[in-house]
């Protein structure tokens, strides 16, 4: 349905997925372009798709949180496409939009996130989504709410590292965020000076890791820094996709299913402290002390950064623009430097990875960095 300009009065908004710094420079924004709508009202959800379907609403002030990380609104995991038949959520999601008579509902997070708003646009509901993700791997939108925040905070820590591995004369691995792609570690670890930078695009070679630590100690440079993302994988484990296939086949052939859950096995195994497994093989490659920091949870807290809270300002009113003009079933998002409302169903069930030719891989390569292939 498309409503004229300023006829929407009854806005929805939640925040769901995991938090990140500048969620509530977004609801800031997005409430005080409402309150320049003649007679807009904001409702606000708790605790993200768990309040809208559990109905739990809550009081939201603007002023103050333009600094704050974290989100005002909460947030949780929960999603609305994991329904079975006796539990539906998605119903008491809509059961809960049309009891507020809400003209739209804003989403804020996300690649889950707008999954689950899809399957409300899909009963009809009118919903609008923003992009949010430290990992920056949401398609559609040159960066997400979070990144920027979350880059500096994994740089600075690389940073710190570097005095003690130094002093030490060790390798120190930094894990950084990033199961599926490798923004987040390849940024980081360009702006950190990493030695070595392991991404899940490029699966990597322990031997070819090991050799350029080996360089750089003969050279006189006695520590080395990797930055390692979460999702980095093995030339190794990646060969073991590729049997557990070719033993699929060959069960389905007539093989015994004891050898496809022994050759599962091995896979798991590979895959269980993928970031364990390198530090130890490179201790054994290089005869160099070894040691693992592992970021996590720290990258999504903290104030956010300037970028983010101009970036999360400007797709917060954009989104009211949007609103007003009646588009919906939409993100809102930043492409090529330009606010463009995306169709949700061309965001859905993909990931944004790092393409083997962008400049950032590039300039690490022309820096020295190893990418371990």
């Amino acid at each position: 349905m498309v409503r004229s300009k300023n006829a929407v009065k009854r806005i929805g908004i939640l925040t769901a997925g995991s938090d990140c710094p500048g969620l509530n420079a977004a609801i800031r924004a997005i409430g005080k372009a409402a309150q320049g709508s003649q007679g807009a009202k904001l409702i606000t959800f708790q605790d993200g798709f768990q309040g809208l379907v559990e109905d739990q609403v809550c009081d939201m002030p603007l002023s103050g949180i333009l600094t704050a990380g974290g989100t005002i609104l909460g947030t949780s995991r929960e999603s609305l496409h994991d329904t079975t038949g006796q539990d539906d959520r998605t119903s008491a999601a809509v059961a809960t939009y049309q009891r507020h008579n809400l003209d739209v509902l804003v989403c804020i997070g996300g690649r889950e996130t707008q999954e689950s708003a899809h399957r409300l646009i899909q009963q009809g509901l009118n919903v609008i989504t923003l992009p949010k993700g430290i990992d920056n791997d949401l398609a559609m939108t040159d960066t997400t709410i979070g990144f920027d925040t979350a880059l500096s905070t994994a740089t600075e820590a690389i940073d710190r590292l570097h005095s003690t591995a130094h002093s030490h004369h060790r390798i120190i691995i930094v894990e950084i965020m990033g199961r599926n792609t490798g923004w987040l570690t390849l940024g980081s670890g360009i702006a950190g000076g990493a030695d070595v930078i392991v991404i899940p695009e490029i699966p990597y070679d322990v031997r070819k890791i090991s050799d350029a630590i080996l360089d750089r100690n003969r050279s006189g440079r006695r520590f080395s820094i990797v930055a390692v993302s979460e999702g980095g994988i093995s030339r190794d484990t990646v060969e073991f996709f590729e049997h557990s296939k070719h033993v699929n086949r060959l069960t389905r052939e007539g093989q015994e299913r004891v050898q496809v859950e022994e050759q599962l096995e091995k896979i798991e195994s590979r895959l269980t402290g993928n970031t364990i497994y390198l530090a130890n093989r490179l201790e054994k490659y290089t005869g160099l002390e070894t040691r693992i920091t592992i970021l996590g949870h720290l990258l999504r807290g903290g104030a956010p950064t300037a970028a983010d809270r101009v970036l999360a300002t400007n797709l917060g009113t954009a989104c009211l623009n949007v609103i007003n003009e009646g588009k919906f079933g939409v993100m809102v998002a930043i492409r090529d430097g330009e606010i463009e409302a995306v169709p949700l169903d061309q965001v859905i069930g993909k990931h944004k990875q790092i393409p083997l030719s962008h400049p950032w891989i590039q300039s690490a390569r022309n820096v020295g960095t190893s990418l371990g292939d």
